[in-house]
């Protein structure tokens, strides 16, 4: 049987998990950006029907690395690092610096997306 869970004891999330850890919002933003660039190279290295030992060779890295990133856990790598582990599994990655889009005081935003197919 469930237990029954009291109003108080729920908190509703932000939608930014590491915001709701505590994190500041400058750390937050990079490591969602790190999370999601994770996420794409398991991705890729599924669609390239890679062992983690193949993926390792090809990345420059250990398999207990590869394993860390099959299991989206991007803490000890750099978004330097995982941008390159992406044009090491053949995609074109591209950074844009633009205006902020609102015209609000403070720092612009950090985005990571995926162009839609060719």
């Amino acid at each position: 049987m469930k237990r029954a869970i009291p109003d108080d004891e729920v908190t509703v999330g932000t939608g930014n998990i590491w915001l709701d850890m505590g994190w500041s919002p400058e750390e937050a933003e990079v490591m969602s950006a790190k999370v999601w660039l994770t996420k794409r190279i398991h991705d890729r290295i599924k669609e390239l029907g890679l062992t983690q030992v193949k993926a390792a060779k090809q990345l420059g890295v250990s398999q207990p690395d590869v394993s860390r990133l099959m299991n989206i856990r991007p803490t000890q790598f750099s978004t330097e690092k995982l941008m390159s582990f992406l044009r090491a599994l053949q995609l074109d990655t591209d950074i844009v610096i633009r205006p902020k889009r609102r015209k609000t005081a403070g720092p612009g935003v950090m985005r990571v997306m995926e162009a839609a197919p060719a």
